[in-house]
């Protein structure tokens, strides 16, 4: 939709993408098949294990639950085992048998594939960190970090998905000058930078509210929250290798979290050979 897409405005994009029937990732979709063969040896953790290894499929589950929420449920489903407790096993793969598929949708579009690919990878790679250092922190649900984590780019996927050619732009430009703004440049290519635009889906789809303020970094002063958002920023700070001038700092606010020695951040995150053998100026 690219064509279209270039004249879009924020309301635009919460509208189009309202409308759209969100695709998910082929793999994601034989597991399923493989879970529904063998139902009577799964549960809702097993499923859900499954599901949040996709942001995409997790997006759908936690919309689908919220459409069809009854008036007399007073509670938000915050994760996506309980959603699935809520739902049933058998008509949550009723419902979900027949998906449509990434890798289709983006066929003739092979960079932007590959671009949704890596941050999905990257979602993926900061929901393990968010999980361990939850943990860590003997939060409360651990569960509902990981979920916020893995959503928390949700609206660049959706872009590499649905306005690819957009998308390879704003990379393209990003790529040839690190000293841009991401959000300055979303905002001229785009129509409105991605957070803005993930706030008003999230609000449009009725997500937890829970959900939306781990993901929004207004309420970094809560733990929780920068919890999420850290290890959001050290997968994407990291994606490209451990040299990024970004990552002091990210290790810096790490160890204030976490209430962590440098040296016992580096063992935890197993960087202890690559930053013994960095210049002294690289280790600070």
């Amino acid at each position: 939709m690219d064509d279209d897409a270039s004249s879009l405005d924020l309301d635009g994009w919460v509208a189009f993408f309202s409308r759209a029937n969100i695709p998910v990732l082929r793999h994601t979709v034989h597991e399923l098949a493989n879970l529904r063969a063998s139902a009577g040896q799964c549960n809702a953790r097993t499923i859900s294990s499954a599901i949040l290894h996709d942001p995409l499929m997790t997006l759908r589950v936690l919309a689908y639950i919220e459409a069809r929420r009854s008036k007399s449920r007073q509670t938000d489903i915050t994760t996506i085992e309980r959603a699935l407790m809520m739902i049933g096993m058998d008509p949550f793969f009723n419902d979900f048998q027949t998906l449509p598929l990434v890798e289709d949708h983006l066929r003739g579009h092979p960079r932007a594939l590959l671009g949704l690919l890596k941050v999905v990878a990257r979602a993926r790679k900061a929901m393990h960190w968010a999980r361990e250092w939850a943990i860590y922190r003997h939060d409360l649900d651990v569960d509902e970090i990981c979920v916020a984590t893995l959503l928390y780019d949700f609206a660049e996927i959706l872009m590499w998905c649905f306005a690819p050619g957009l998308a390879v732009l704003v990379a393209d430009r990003q790529n040839a000058d690190r000293s841009l703004r991401s959000v300055a440049v979303q905002a001229e290519v785009f129509g409105a930078p991605l957070y803005q635009i993930k706030q008003a889906l999230a609000q449009e789809w009725h997500l937890p509210q829970l959900l939306i303020t781990l993901m929004d970094q207004v309420h970094a002063e809560h733990p929780r929250v920068r919890n999420v958002k850290l290890a959001v920023d050290l997968a994407r700070h990291s994606a490209h290798g451990w040299d990024d001038p970004a990552l002091p700092d990210d290790f810096k606010a790490i160890e204030d979290l976490l209430h962590l020695s440098h040296d016992a951040l580096m063992h935890r995150l197993g960087l202890d050979l690559i930053y013994a053998a960095a210049p002294a100026d690289r280790r600070d």
